[in-house]
């Protein structure tokens, strides 16, 4: 049968409509992402994300660059927010999820974020993908029942770093058809040292938990064979072994199932502060990333996709060029 977007059921029982109610009274006091800081963002007040209560957008466009069957001919219509409840030292999006100042200027309503969504399915994406969503979830939702209400009908896809806040996500069941989490770290101590957030992996994990509680086991797929609802694990593989990705791997395999869906990425490069640390001021050596695909296979854990490991070389996106930011080769995964 034809796919249909949970939220639009949840559109006409008026539960969609709750429910942005009840995330934007998360803006007073703030307690949209894990960091909990507290403060009126309903009335201008500005969060360490340094975001108020308009999202701000940096870029939207068709994206080719994501799995497989995620993309499809028409790409993911992908909305990149500034702005990030992270401070990664090596954010290859550094420019405007840590260019504060620069990225005021791309402050948008709820109406014209709405408008984007809809423009994007008008070009024939497959879906909506939100990137970096944790800190604008409320403003999300809110433009996304103005969307249905106009017609919006595709996939949404919540394409995350993971510290993400329980509650939000609980109130975004049945909103969120794909969830896109990218689990980071092993060790609490690497959250806080390069992303600079407290109690990363306990948070990421119970948030990628609660994803799967959701949206089940399986990949979902529509008759145009890409991914309808389902969860996809995104593995940056860091260099030095920063990422800690054999205990990631083992804990998703022994809480989740050997049967996750795992998308696992060699695309590191230094960038932003990370070109002048020590630890993170090289790409990921090629041994380096053979471990992890071994041990990925020594767990038994088959589906979904790898980076061919060249793909640090063309895999840069330039948000300076803000409507074509992924202008280059695409993304090539296996």
């Amino acid at each position: 049968m034809p796919f249909t977007p949970s939220y639009q059921h949840l559109l006409s029982t008026g539960e969609l409509s709750a429910r942005a109610r009840r995330l934007e009274q998360m803006l007073t006091p703030c307690r949209v992402c894990p960091l909990l800081c507290g403060i009126d963002r309903l009335n201008g007040e500005t969060a360490r994300c340094h975001t108020g209560y308009l999202p701000v957008v940096s870029s939207y466009t068709p994206h080719f660059g994501e799995e497989p069957p995620l993309t499809g001919a028409g790409g993911v219509g992908n909305i990149f927010f500034g702005n990030c409840n992270l401070r990664c030292d090596y954010c290859q999006n550094h420019l405007i999820s840590q260019n504060h100042a620069d990225e005021e200027q791309h402050e948008v309503t709820i109406s014209r974020l709405a408008g984007m969504m809809l423009e994007l399915e008008s070009e024939g994406c497959s879906s909506i993908g939100l990137v970096s969503p944790s800190h604008v979830v409320p403003q999300i939702v809110l433009a996304l029942e103005q969307a249905a209400r106009q017609g919006l009908d595709i996939p949404l896809v919540y394409n995350t770093n993971a510290y993400d806040s329980l509650e939000a996500l609980q109130l975004l069941e049945g909103i969120v058809d794909i969830y896109l989490p990218d689990l980071k770290y092993s060790d609490p101590e690497m959250g806080m040292r390069y992303s600079h957030v407290p109690d990363y992996v306990r948070i990421a994990r119970a948030a990628v938990g609660e994803m799967r509680r959701q949206v089940g086991p399986d990949l979902v797929m529509g008759e145009d064979a890409l991914v309808k609802r389902g969860l996809i694990i995104r593995h940056l593989v860091l260099p030095n072994d920063i990422a800690g990705s054999r205990e990631s791997l083992r804990w998703i395999r022994d809480e989740l199932g050997a049967d996750a869906t795992l998308s696992v990425m060699a695309q590191y490069y230094p960038e932003h502060r990370g070109r002048t640390m020590p630890l993170l001021d090289r790409k990921i050596r090629e041994s380096e990333y053979e471990r992890v695909l071994a041990y990925l296979e020594a767990l038994g854990m088959e589906n979904g996709w790898a980076q061919q490991y060249e793909s640090a070389e063309y895999y840069r996106p330039e948000f300076a060029r803000r409507e074509r930011p992924f202008a280059g080769p695409a993304d090539n995964r296996e």
